[in-house]
């Protein structure tokens, strides 16, 4: 969430950036201040009772020394009326700091300069396109009637045994899956992420330190007899690994990869374009995280951004780089990047991956901090991204690799799915 001081000291300002999501901030960030005005000046008070109710003990302490043990009792009848004033502040205190922290989970991330004005997704401001895009043959198919053709996912069984967008795959459609994640993990580890395997399943005060909760709580699968959550992305598990953690300035930037299997309900989401692996409630994707020193963090987002560059051109699949506008951008991002592989066969583009920037946005939920030079502790910088998730990418390959002999699996994956040719 973002921080109270900054809040009080960039209102206007925040108000405006805010603006560019389409939200009219004000009534909210008045309701902060005021709120936080009204906190601070209740921790005035305990302070003063508190300080208070010390300074007669140590008085009552002198007092039975030197022997004016009447006088003593009666400044301790005081201390018990300090005591009873200090409990009820204290409470007055939790109440307010409780009622403050409900308004700042409300207010999202305050977006980056660079983030263009826009309403939807329409509006987002492609920057970068690279890839030829494959002329097919006459009778190519899209990816849902290929799956079916080659007998390489089913659809009908997911339904059967779960129900709609949980497909089952199957012979070399279940090895693609496989060299898939191996091919992505292998590429991050080479660029110097560490590798981790993560719990699928979160607690709340995880999926609040993340910014999934209260946010996304109707998109979240919840097994309300443990009060646990199944994850969306592995970016809930693996950011959480920092949760209440202080690093040294040396130990950044620190860099992670994990594959998991991810869990969205998607609520609401019907139509033509959700067929096939376009929108699935059960997906593999392979995650990216990193922990950076706010100085550092948009060189870090570059560089992820290149990292997902390299791996697109080695499956020469044709992509483009979108910079997403204010209505379109996460709760907890301040700027976003999404990646689009081009469907040949459906004629449309499918987002592939979201790499973001959260700032300290994250890390003040998480109390995610480094001690700087100077030994003071600073709020790190999080950010993430997906390389890759696996679905649409599977889906770009299946479409845009079909031959009349069958569908050509790119040179990168031969040597992790063993066989050149679905067919």
């Amino acid at each position: 969430m973002l921080q109270l001081p900054f809040i009080r000291e960039n209102k206007e300002a925040v108000i405006k950036r805010l603006a560019v999501r389409n939200i009219d901030a004000k009534p909210l960030i008045d309701q902060v201040i005021i709120l936080d005005e009204e906190r601070r000046a209740l921790q005035t008070q305990l302070d003063n009772v508190l300080a208070e109710s010390n300074s007669i003990s140590k008085e009552i302490g002198m007092l039975f020394k030197s022997g004016k043990a009447e006088e003593a009792n009666a400044l301790k009848a005081k201390t018990g009326d300090l005591k009873e004033s200090s409990k009820t502040l204290s409470e007055q205190l939790n109440q307010k700091a409780d009622a403050l922290n409900q308004l700042l989970y409300q207010i999202p991330n305050v977006p980056h300069d660079s983030v263009p004005s826009g309403n939807t997704d329409e509006d987002n401001e492609e920057i970068y396109k690279e890839g030829d895009i494959p002329q097919l043959h006459s009778e190519a198919l899209p990816h849902w009637e290929l799956a079916k053709k080659y007998d390489i996912i089913d659809f009908e069984l997911g339904n059967k045994i779960t129900g709609a967008g949980f497909p089952v795959y199957k012979g070399k459609g279940a090895r693609l899956q496989r060299a898939l994640i191996a091919y992505f993990l292998d590429k991050n580890t080479e660029a110097g992420y560490t590798e981790f395997q993560f719990p699928h399943l979160v607690n709340e005060t995880s999926g609040f330190g993340t910014g999934q909760l209260p946010d996304k709580e109707g998109q979240m699968y919840h097994v309300t007899g443990d009060n646990l959550y199944l994850i969306p992305t592995a970016e809930v598990p693996g950011t959480n690994i920092f949760r209440d953690v202080l690093l040294n300035e040396s130990d950044l930037p620190i860099g992670i990869t994990g594959y998991t299997p991810c869990f969205r309900r998607e609520a609401g989401s019907y139509g033509a374009h959700v067929r096939g692996l376009n929108r699935l409630h059960q997906f593999d994707k392979v995650e990216i995280i990193r922990v950076e020193h706010p100085d550092n963090s948009y060189n870090a987002l570059d560089s992820m951004v290149n990292h997902i560059k390299e791996i697109l051109k080695e499956l020469k699949l044709p992509y483009r780089i979108l910079r997403l506008c204010g209505g379109d951008i996460g709760f907890t991002s301040a700027l976003t990047f999404d990646f689009e592989v081009f469907s040949t066969a459906q004629d449309r583009w499918l987002e592939i991956s979201s790499v973001s920037n959260f700032e300290t946005y994250q890390a003040n939920r998480l109390k995610l901090r480094f001690k700087n030079k100077e030994g003071k502790n600073e709020l790190a910088h999080t950010l993430n991204g997906s390389s890759l998730a696996l679905p649409r990418v599977l889906a770009g390959i299946l479409e845009n690799y079909q031959t009349e002999k069958g569908i050509k699996i790119p040179d990168v994956l031969v040597p992790y799915t063993g066989f050149e040719w679905i067919d």
